[in-house]
């Protein structure tokens, strides 16, 4: 993981001097904005993660053009999201991330998640361990918490969400008491649960597969899952569309994780 740690943390030095700076915006085919920024990133990572092991082949959402037929004879390959956030990048808000994770048939096998504004890197992996490393500190083992400490807390999103999304609050209301909810951007929700900050991410709105792989590396290392409504876990298979299923990040040994699937199941 180190040296793709070390490339994380280079994307983030190439993107700092585009943040609120009034970078020009561009509209994508999908009406997703890109910048200067997301392009930087893109060029610096897709360089160093081929140098690093050329046949590894790189799908990164600023070059996600490639015929499905390609793809599909992948076995393993890098994910990434050069600039996870560029909504938040372009509102000067911190809350944006570059996402490297190294998939094998279908699995995360790590997740790297660097936070350029704070310097802060986020890694990990299921067997591995997970840990958030910032400026002159050690790195910090994480691990995600069973039990709510006070109220429930939800990660939610603020910019996204759906009218199942809004079923699936109610529900855990009705079954949880008052929730909390913690609002945060980018891939840094699962962090909050990788850090024992909060205990639930439901997504019933859409995400792509670069959004979510890296940091769902780092939540399995540190002890959390992410699962489909039906409670398997998600995958990064090739497919024709690369937007994910609904999802729940959790910790895998949560007492109430089958009342959350419950819930889910009943709703989605």
């Amino acid at each position: 993981m180190q040296p793709v740690i070390d490339l994380v943390q280079r994307a983030g030095t190439v993107i700092l001097p585009y943040w609120r700076s009034d970078v020009a915006v561009q509209e994508k085919a999908d009406a997703s904005p890109v910048t200067a920024a997301d392009l930087a990133a893109h060029h610096l990572l897709a360089e160093g993660l081929t140098a690093l092991a050329p046949d590894i082949p790189v799908l990164s959402e600023e070059a996600c053009d490639l015929a499905l037929a390609e793809r599909a004879g992948w076995t393993r390959w890098w994910l990434v999201d050069p600039l996870d956030g560029t909504k938040e990048f372009i509102a000067g808000s911190e809350e944006f991330t570059v996402n490297v994770a190294l998939i094998e048939r279908g699995r995360v096998v790590f997740g790297v998640v660097g936070v350029p504004a704070s310097e802060r890197c986020y890694y990990g992996g299921a067997g591995l361990g997970a840990w958030r490393v910032a400026p002159q500190t050690a790195p910090q083992p994480l691990s995600v918490r069973l039990a709510p400490q006070s109220a429930f807390t939800v990660v939610a999103s603020r910019r996204h969400s759906s009218p199942a999304q809004e079923r699936l609050l109610a529900g855990l209301k009705s079954s949880f008491g008052d929730l909390q909810l913690a609002s945060v951007g980018s891939s840094l929700k699962f962090c909050l649960l990788a850090e024992g900050e909060a205990d639930c991410y439901p997504r019933l709105a859409p995400t792509s597969q670069w959004d979510t792989a890296a940091a769902q590396g780092v939540l399995e290392g540190a002890g959390g899952e992410v699962l489909d409504l039906q409670g398997h876990t998600l995958r990064y298979d090739a497919r024709e569309s690369f937007l994910n299923p609904s999802f729940l990040a959790l910790p895998s040994a949560a007492t109430w994780r089958a009342t959350l699937l419950e819930l889910a199941r009943s709703i989605g």
